[in-house]
């Protein structure tokens, strides 16, 4: 029905015809070309913001009158006679939509709302990221692609936050390609990286593990640090890796050297595959050694190291004055419970917590600080 009132809409449209049967076949292909068994996220809950947009979308549905339809029928009939489309209309049915017919809807708004507002200013709050959410809550990672990337809405997602949660909705389903196409999108725009995206698109380069990939992965990097751009120990982590994928352990080391801190886990697991790599065997053992004879309080956990990087040291100790030492180090690494079966690519592919919530931010999220009465309007207004 919602589908019949767009198409309905798109006839006193004629530039929207082409808009909507772009998105409708955005919806049928289902990013035919993903990866199959890619379940991990690289954004922590604090960015993506899921389970708030969701609550909110919740107290929404309580707070208006009528059925969810009324709204959307009030729309259509705004957009069908040319009228203006109001920002808080705009948030009310994107805290409404339930279903990809729904969204359909709502993207033509946008569509509407951009062409009006495109000029104007439209203050603190931005509909690129709510759009993102909805769209990650619903699974329509390739409908988020290609709103992205479409140039009629260039300028309404200004900001970092939407080409994140779309990055992260892409890699999540195993779709590279498509996630390498919007993170070159966002550079073409010029929406500045900040460190989730540098995460990101060294993470979907790794994936991708091939020379193009490994180019782009190092010309970002560059860029990144002639700018002064903060880049995470993650996305530096995500860049090694990949250069020994592609047998670059010179260039690896001097990634790894520009690490300020690298007592991390994954950090070390990286250090014991490069040398293993670079045949510093030596080197290597002596990590591991230290790793053995660590006396850490029985309440910090000891250094853990992942089966496959241990394996590497082994085959490469192999006919070696040292492989009886890397041998006896290893059975005691492993009696010890510090030799893991996490691949490399489990430790680098694991979601961040993100940070920690004080106790009680619920209840402020949900009450007004003096009064204790529930925000009502607020929803609406943040």
């Amino acid at each position: 029905m919602a589908l019949r009132g767009l198409i309905n809409c798109a006839r006193n449209l004629p530039h929207d015809v082409n808009r909507a049967a772009i998105f409708r076949n955005a919806l049928q292909s289902s990013c035919l070309q993903c990866r199959i068994g890619a379940k991990r996220h690289l954004l922590s809950e604090d960015v993506v913001k899921l389970q708030d947009f969701q609550q909110r979308k919740l107290a929404v549905a309580h707070q208006v009158s009528g059925s969810k339809d009324h709204y959307f029928d009030v729309l259509k009939q705004k957009m069908e006679k040319n009228e203006l489309i109001l920002k808080d209309e705009l948030k009310l049915i994107l805290h409404l939509c339930e279903s990809s017919e729904d969204i359909v809807t709502a993207r033509s708004a946008i569509y509407r709302y951009h062409e009006e507002n495109r000029n104007v200013a439209f203050g603190e709050f931005k509909f690129g990221p709510l759009f993102m959410r909805l769209c990650y809550e619903l699974g329509l990672e390739e409908m988020a692609a290609t709103t992205l990337k479409d140039r009629m809405l260039k300028g309404f997602f200004s900001d970092s936050t939407s080409f994140n949660i779309a990055i992260d909705m892409l890699f999540t389903k195993g779709c590279y390609e498509r996630a390498l196409e919007v993170i070159a999108e966002m550079r073409n725009q010029g929406v500045s990286f900040n460190k989730d995206t540098f995460t990101l698109a060294f993470a979907t380069c790794y994936k991708l593990n091939n020379a193009k990939s490994y180019h782009i992965c190092l010309v970002l990097m560059e860029e990144g640090q002639t700018k002064g751009q903060l880049i995470p120990r993650h996305a530096y982590c995500f860049a090694i890796a990949l250069a020994l994928r592609q047998n670059d352990v010179e260039r690896a080391q001097t990634i790894y050297s520009q690490i300020m801190s690298t007592e991390s886990r994954l950090c070390q697991n990286l250090r014991v595959l490069m040398l293993a790599r670079g045949d510093s065997v030596k080197e290597a053992l002596s990590i591991l050694s230290t790793a053995v004879v660590s006396r850490t309080p029985t309440f910090v956990k000891k250094p853990e190291f992942s089966q496959e990087v241990v394996q590497v040291l082994r085959e490469r100790a192999v006919g070696g004055p040292l492989e009886e030492r890397v041998e006896k180090v290893v059975k005691r690494l492993q009696q010890a419970g510090q030799v893991i079966s996490q691949s490399l690519d489990d430790l680098l592919c694991q979601t961040p917590s993100g940070k920690r919530r004080p106790l009680g931010i619920l209840n402020e999220s949900t009450n007004r600080r003096r009064t204790l009465r529930p925000l009502q309007s607020a929803l609406l207004s943040e």
